[in-house]
């Protein structure tokens, strides 16, 4: 017997994507008001979709896996709230479970699916588990099965439907998370069968108007590729040379070293970079990082040994972390949370050798953590669960003292576990 021969392609994939994003624009102001994932999980969570959709705009890979690298990359960088961190972890699984593939049978892309569950229960490993997570194991078991029956993509993705709604009576069913699981394999469904209309965003047409009072999506661009490299051409004109570098980047720094021209900047097209680098001399020492890829940068003629990175809401708290002494301020509230980009980037501004992250809601937690996990040990976290609590945690900061140093004087003044 021959079994099951669909074949998923890259344009399958898109439109799988799409309208995920698609149902998540219908339902992110009723997962606003729900509990149980934070403070705006709904509009956290189409943010972060949001960043992962655009990535594939313009995108000219052909392949499946290609995609799916690009949008689990762009969604890991632009993940906000605790549950758009969760939802980026899962598209990195299924990248993982796609990478090196052109295109996928209904099998391939339905373990690729149960990658991407599993790198999302790893991300919160809080007891108790969440609804989130008891939702993705049932989700998971269900395209197991249907997995192993060899059954097409639209039945698998059925099939995990199926299993979650079952298992929603061990779980409250207003609960933030387990609606958020749900909307994303209803929207993949939805945008394998082309049977969705998304009034922001089209894949296939481009960006139109956005929903009233929605953020416009392409905000949450992110730019999740560092490069670095040196120009042999100690004539060039730095300021045309940055100017033209800023049209595909953000962070531009530019700087003459002897005979050489320093580069450094962040970017969603790395090639594109380099091709416009070429045209102003010999290149040499060219690195390009994945940001939203664990990875060690070292700091280019930082200033400090150690800085204080924190989070304010709006000018005033700005000022009053200044005047306490932090020394990096990334914008953000429990209903606008930063995003793990925001967090990474400000670290990569070289301005110390190492940086100490402080919170002051449960909200930015899993951000920081994620941002931790990406930078390893050049920084440490301090999370706090409200704004006394941070205020001790500050007090306690010295900057003659290491990141490590300070993160534990930190967490002893304020009586962080």
């Amino acid at each position: 017997m021959a079994g099951n021969r669909e074949v998923i392609t890259g344009s399958d994939f898109k439109r799988m994507v799409s309208g995920a994003y698609s149902e998540f624009l219908l339902e992110y102001e009723h997962i606003n008001q729900m509990k149980g994932a934070g403070h705006a999980s709904g509009t956290h969570i189409l943010r972060t979709m949001g960043a992962a959709v655009l990535a594939l705009e313009d995108a000219r890979d052909a392949g499946i896996g290609g995609y799916a690298q690009r949008m689990a990359t762009a969604a890991v960088f632009g993940a906000r709230g605790a549950a758009g961190v969760v939802l980026a972890q899962l598209f990195r699984g299924i990248a993982k479970g796609l990478t090196g593939k052109y295109t996928a049978t209904s099998s391939e892309f339905g373990k690729a699916f149960q990658y991407g569950i599993l790198y999302a229960q790893r991300i919160v490993p809080e007891e108790p588990e969440r609804p989130i997570i008891t939702i993705a194991k049932s989700v998971a078991k269900g395209a197991y099965h249907a997995v192993r029956a060899d059954l097409p993509i639209t039945e698998i993705l059925g099939a995990a439907l199926q299993a979650g709604e079952n298992s929603m009576k061990f779980v409250d069913r207003e609960d933030a998370g387990a609606r958020i699981m749900f909307t994303f394999f209803a929207g993949c469904l939805k945008g394998l069968d082309g049977n969705f209309v998304s009034p922001a965003i089209s894949l296939s047409l481009g960006l139109v108007s956005g929903q009233k009072g929605m953020q416009d999506p392409r905000e949450d661009l992110v730019r999740p590729y560092c490069v670095r490299l040196s120009i042999r051409n100690p004539k060039i004109d730095m300021e045309a040379f940055k100017k033209q570098l800023e049209e595909n980047s953000t962070f531009a720094l530019v700087e003459p070293h002897g005979k050489d021209v320093l580069v450094h900047l962040h970017t969603d097209h790395p090639g594109r970079v380099v091709d416009q680098a070429i045209g102003w001399g010999p290149l040499h020492e060219v690195r390009v990082t994945n940001m939203s890829e664990s990875h060690v940068l070292g700091a280019h003629g930082a200033l400090m040994k150690v800085a204080l990175l924190a989070i304010a809401e709006n000018r005033v708290q700005a000022r009053e972390l200044q005047d306490d002494g932090v020394n990096v301020i990334v914008s953000g509230s429990e209903e606008a949370c930063p995003s793990v980009g925001e967090i990474v980037g400000a670290a990569h501004s070289d301005l110390a050798e190492r940086y100490v992250l402080l919170a002051w809601s449960r909200d930015f937690h899993l951000v920081l953590r994620q941002a931790k996990r990406l930078l390893g040990e050049r920084v440490e976290l301090v999370l706090a669960c409200d704004k006394a609590q941070q205020a001790k945690a500050m007090r306690a900061f010295d900057g003659e003292k290491s990141a490590l140093e300070n993160a534990k004087a930190m967490r002893e003044a304020a009586g962080i576990s």
